[in-house]
């Protein structure tokens, strides 16, 4: 790496950190670090919606999926309008006035504690999971730009990261995230400018050489069939639909932007800002890895054998051999960029749950505010939020390590966004079919609820492991499993309601 790109990126990675720092505030309560004050404008917390979505599974995976196959997982962003209308016109203001931070309230209020315990765990899995994912594509770049261990890579950037998630809480999160999302989208928009005007036919040939590649149309978006075993079009985009669905209606990531913003019409805003800018960009993604392919199948420059076996690292060897110096400065800056913000989302959204669903309920016992002020004077409720604080500033601490450890186990994965992909339908638990039990107008029976989500891990954990371990039965893709396990928790729950004919339970 030439010093000026190494300038580069020392100069953006810590600025961010330093930022991010500069928003810690002596005296500030727990419910200040977890949602901001309330105090965002809605452009900057649409920027963080969006730059939430973009993450470096966005940045490195989305170009290694194009180079090596077509377009088919861009279907997954196709779906996101239907979440974000959803979002702006049900779930915001459902959410801005429910009185509580977390997600998961709802869910105990309608069907008890284990509801919402269920729901929590299923968010800590996926997140501890994303986070490893995102870690492990962090330290890509720098393997092959700097030929630095991946541990210790890993091990540096979850530090920082977790440096300001702890000192600045949401309000820092928010603020560098719309900082990074436009880093992010100047890096790609220059380097896909670079691939396809470095074409020795001029940027047309871009497209006519991955239209016509030997492997098939590398513009495609998948097979329009039946077939529920491969990654077909219509089985992305059942997946977006179910996971955008539960990202915007139940993830605590997108909860807590709701009421971090000024205003329910900033709230609203910020979800359909968010979710659509991140139509184009993740299209930008992909257009990289169709132009990585046509770049290389036209010789501009060799591709060696080891690269090209793993998809993942081609984007970041064409950043380090194919760019000028201080754009691959800039370019791995944007990687980070993606990577920091979404990681630092999950920090400290995992924190808040650990707090609110985990601490609160079962070790402090803590009522409300006003009920606290009301029965014990002022100095014992400061105590008792400085407890509060530093316990959510432990658990950013945990969550982040946890991260680090399962991005260290992710070093020998072949497709990083199909590993996440996996992951996260399988340890989202089907949880948005308890959502919208929880939601319909009819009132259904705690019992019957439980029974459902019961149905539901055993839907996803056969379609999970059928073909690893060769079970009997329809197999089926792993994307389908969050799809899969919604519907059985929605249904049995749904119809046990009537079967039991028991009292429902309350509203």
């Amino acid at each position: 790496m030439h010093l000026i790109d190494f300038i580069v990126f020392i100069v953006f990675t810590l600025g961010v950190v330093v930022f991010g720092c500069s928003f810690f505030k002596k005296g500030s309560s727990a419910d200040e670090f977890t949602s901001a004050g309330h105090s965002i404008p809605g452009w900057v917390v649409g920027m963080s919606i969006f730059a939430t979505y973009v993450s470096s599974i966005s940045y490195i995976g989305y170009p290694g999926k194009a180079f090596a196959a077509n377009w088919n997982a861009f279907v997954f962003s196709l779906s996101i309008p239907i979440a974000s209308y959803f979002a702006a016109k049900y779930f915001v203001p459902f959410y801005r006035h429910s009185g509580s931070v977390s997600a998961y309230t709802f869910l105990e209020e309608k069907f008890g504690a284990w509801a919402r315990i269920y729901a929590s765990a299923c968010y800590l899995l996926t997140q501890i999971a994303r986070m490893g994912s995102i870690l492990y594509l962090l330290a890509v770049p720098m393997y092959i730009l700097m030929g630095w261990d991946m541990h210790t890579v890993i091990i540096l950037t979850s530090i920082g990261i977790i440096i300001y998630s702890m000192m600045g809480g949401l309000k820092a999160v928010i603020w560098a995230d719309a900082i990074q999302g436009l880093i992010l989208i100047g890096g790609a928009l220059l380097c896909l400018g670079i691939l396809m005007f470095s074409m020795p036919e001029g940027p047309m040939q871009t497209f006519e050489l991955a239209i016509n590649s030997p492997e098939g149309n590398k513009f495609s978006l998948g097979a329009l069939t039946d077939d529920l075993t491969t990654s077909t079009f219509w089985v992305c985009l059942i997946y977006g639909i179910f996971i955008n669905l539960q990202n915007y209606g139940i993830d605590q990531n997108y909860v807590q932007r709701y009421h971090a913003a000024k205003t329910d019409q900033d709230a609203k805003f910020s979800a359909l800002f968010g979710g659509y800018l991140f139509i184009p960009v993740s299209a930008l993604f992909f257009l990289i890895g169709s132009a990585l392919y046509s770049y290389y199948q036209a010789g501009v420059a060799p591709l060696p054998d080891h690269i090209a076996a793993k998809p993942d690292y081609v984007f970041p060897f064409f950043i380090v051999n194919g760019l000028p110096v201080g754009l691959r400065g800039l370019l791995i800056a944007s990687i980070f960029a993606a990577g920091m913000s979404t990681v630092s989302t999950s920090v400290t959204s995992a924190a808040t749950i650990i707090l609110t669903d985990y601490v609160r309920p079962f070790f402090l016992k803590a009522r409300s505010v006003t009920d606290r002020l009301r029965h014990h004077d002022p100095s014992d409720h400061h105590s008792h939020q400085k407890l509060e604080l530093a316990i959510v500033r432990l658990s950013s601490f945990g969550v982040g390590l946890l991260g680090a450890c399962v991005a260290i186990a992710m070093l020998s994965v072949e497709s990083i966004i199909d590993a996440w992909w996996t992951l996260s339908s399988i340890f989202s638990g089907g949880m948005l079919g308890l959502f919208l039990l929880g939601c319909i107008p009819t009132r259904i029976n705690r019992f019957a609820a439980l029974l459902g989500c019961l149905g539901g891990i055993f839907v996803i954990a056969w379609i999970s492991l059928a073909d690893m371990w060769n079970l009997p039965g329809i197999h089926l893709h792993p994307y389908l499993a969050i799809v899969l396990g919604t519907c059985v928790i929605f249904l049995v729950g749904f119809c046990f309601t009537f079967l039991l004919k028991a009292k429902p339970g309350k509203n």
